[in-house]
């Protein structure tokens, strides 16, 4: 899934980030000056409020695009400070905010506060931990990248007025300053050691020069000037405008691009590591130990997910042996082959394929009141992944939509290589980006009437993920997979996520190649080459992000039986769905005691019900 808000998605750490310059050495002051600010509540509840509510005003001012995306317009004009002091001043600022944490006694706080405190500490103390790690120089993977994320901030933006649209070229105007910090952090890590293995960057610059257009008009960048002129604008003013865009997408943003292509081209690709393992870079085994336990939110080590991952690879593989057998075929491998080669299972063209996403998408659409009491308010659209990042990205990916400006989430799906997208596995992929997935996890959580930074800033990679992935099996019970293709389809995802785990952990931790890992995905699921290539480049570059999903998905699964058994007949399905899903993305101890707390609710209603 790819996140909305614009985000510099750092290897060691996902900082929330608009493009752009410096923000001013007074604005730092103040900021500083907020996070050390000496609490003035009575109690301890009333001084956590407090807390939260200057750690958040913080979070606004550092971050004027996120600010944007929640309402919050400080500066229409004003962009983030991308610089790695910036991120120093802003480890300092919450280490601040952890001491003062740290001072408020728990046994002042509600319930729902000292969890609100857990979360936050986490997120806090993870942040520093991150920013010490060489690998903060790491700006990009085969998956994501500062210069797409620029790319696409106009479909992030709402555009109403013409002062709108105004504000985003003054804002586009700043870029090169920007690019100028990226290729200088990036010159840095080449510097370091912290730079991504070759076999995972091929094609990465078509990412970045893919962005340049000479038709200003065809560039991502001039999206927003393709619209309905605003209600505000002359016709005269509108044309301005236009003309204006053109201009910044040639003079401006063209020869940024053009400059970081340059740099990737003969700075960086030469420089290329020739071990696929971060445990190769400087402190790399210490890092991912560390992105395990942040992106797990556990303590497991990398030996024991591996061993989780082997025994949930020899499970699946024999549903998958029992799927193929009740199909007809000798062996899975023969059915396998079957799936991969045969013209019928896939799209002809890209529209085809779309067509049949989007008719997957409202068949589950359909379903969803069976099994949620509570549904989102904002809906999702379908969107093709662009063209530049397409052959090199996954098969799908989610973009959440943003109520406070009134845009809808989008399910992006991949019409690239179209002999590698099997239409049978469109019911898997729709349950997990869209809904009972993803849109339909995050977009809840766009609700919720909580501490603020729960609603925008709490993204738990093994809950979401692991959400996503559940979604799949809840499938079953929608009665998706309706035909051994889809049944070998949906456990060709499952064992996909299993095999990461063997993968992920294989890489960073035991040493494997590129090729071992490719292998044991060819051999164990149904995915196309293509796929596997690409998600194998992506677990070589981004370590750790892949782990989230089966230990989440087996953790939901876990604490689903266990209400099951504890309530017996009087288990209602769509109640613990929704108890899951109440309080947002949560670490995984969290969702633990969560459920705790919902068993003995359930107990407790049933009993008074007679």
């Amino acid at each position: 899934m790819n996140i909305s808000l614009i985000r510099r998605r750092r290897f060691g750490r996902s900082v929330l980030r608009d493009t752009g310059a410096k923000v001013s050495a007074s604005s730092v002051t103040a900021v500083m000056a907020l996070a050390l600010a000496t609490p003035v509540a009575a109690n301890p509840s009333d001084e956590f409020r407090t807390l939260l509510d200057d750690h958040f005003d913080w979070v606004l001012k550092e971050n004027p695009g996120f600010a944007r995306s929640v309402g919050v317009d400080i500066d229409p004009t004003a962009v983030g400070d991308v610089s790695l002091a910036a991120e120093d001043r802003r480890a300092q600022a919450e280490a601040v905010f952890l001491k003062r944490l740290d001072a408020i006694p728990d046994a002042g706080l509600t319930p729902a506060q000292r969890t609100d405190k857990a979360i936050l500490r986490r997120l806090l103390s993870e942040s520093i931990e991150g920013n010490g790690f060489g690998q903060r120089t790491i700006l990009f993977t085969s998956y994501s990248n500062p210069w797409q994320g620029a790319a696409g901030q106009g479909e992030r933006t709402a555009f109403r007025r013409k002062s709108d649209y105004a504000a985003y070229l003054d804002r586009l105007a700043k870029f090169p300053a920007t690019n100028d910090t990226l290729i200088h952090i990036t010159a840095q890590a080449v510097k370091g050691g912290y730079v991504q293995p070759c076999v995972s960057l091929v094609g990465f610059e078509g990412t970045i020069t893919g962005v340049i257009q000479q038709d200003a008009t065809q560039s991502r960048f001039y999206a927003p000037f393709t619209r309905t002129k605003p209600v505000d604008a002359t016709d005269a003013e509108w044309a301005a405008l236009q003309a204006r865009a053109k201009k910044t997408v040639t003079e401006v943003i063209n020869p940024a691009y053009a400059k970081a292509a340059d740099f990737y081209r003969t700075s960086y690709a030469p420089k290329c590591a020739k071990t696929v393992g971060v445990s190769a870079q400087p402190d790399g085994a210490r890092y991912y130990a560390f992105r395990i336990r942040q992106l797990t939110t556990t303590d497991l080590t990398a030996d024991q997910i591996h061993k989780v991952g082997l025994d949930e690879v020899a499970r699946i593989r024999a549903e998958m042996e029992k799927v193929a057998k009740d199909a007809g075929f000798a062996t899975r491998e023969a059915f396998v082959e079957e799936l991969r080669t045969n013209p019928k299972y896939y799209a002809r063209t890209p529209e085809e394929l779309m067509a049949a996403a989007a008719l997957q998408a409202k068949e589950i659409d359909g379903k969803m009141p069976g099994f949620f009491n509570r549904l989102p308010r904002l809906p999702y659209g379908l969107r093709r992944i662009p063209a530049e990042t397409a052959e090199g990205t996954t098969t799908a990916y989610y973009g959440p939509g943003n109520p406070e400006l009134g845009m809808a989430g989008h399910y992006y799906v991949n019409t690239s290589k179209l002999d590698q997208r099997p239409l049978y596995e469109l019911p898997a992929l729709t349950a997990h980006e869209a809904v009972p997935g993803h849109h339909h996890q995050i977009a809840l959580q766009q609700e919720l009437e909580t501490a603020k930074f729960r609603r925008y800033l709490a993204n738990f990679t093994a809950f979401t993920e692991g959400w996503g992935l559940y979604a799949e099996r809840v499938g079953i019970e929608m009665g998706l997979y309706d035909t051994p293709e889809k049944q070998m389809g949906r456990l060709s995802y499952e064992m996909w996520r299993a095999c990461r785990l063997v993968v992920d952990t294989g890489i960073h931790s035991k040493g494997w190649t590129k090729e071992q890992a490719v292998k044991f995905m060819l051999d164990n699921t149904a995915l196309s080459a293509a796929n596997i290539d690409a998600e194998v480049n992506r677990y070589i570059s981004w370590p750790g992000q892949a782990l989230g999903y089966k230990l989440g998905e087996l953790k939901i699964r876990e604490l689903r039986a266990r209400a099951e058994q504890a309530l017996g007949n009087d288990f209602d399905l769509k109640r613990f769905h929704d108890a899951v899903l109440e309080q947002g993305a949560v670490p995984l101890d969290v969702l633990d005691a969560q459920i705790d707390i919902f068993i003995a609710a359930e107990k407790e209603r049933i009993a008074k019900a007679g």
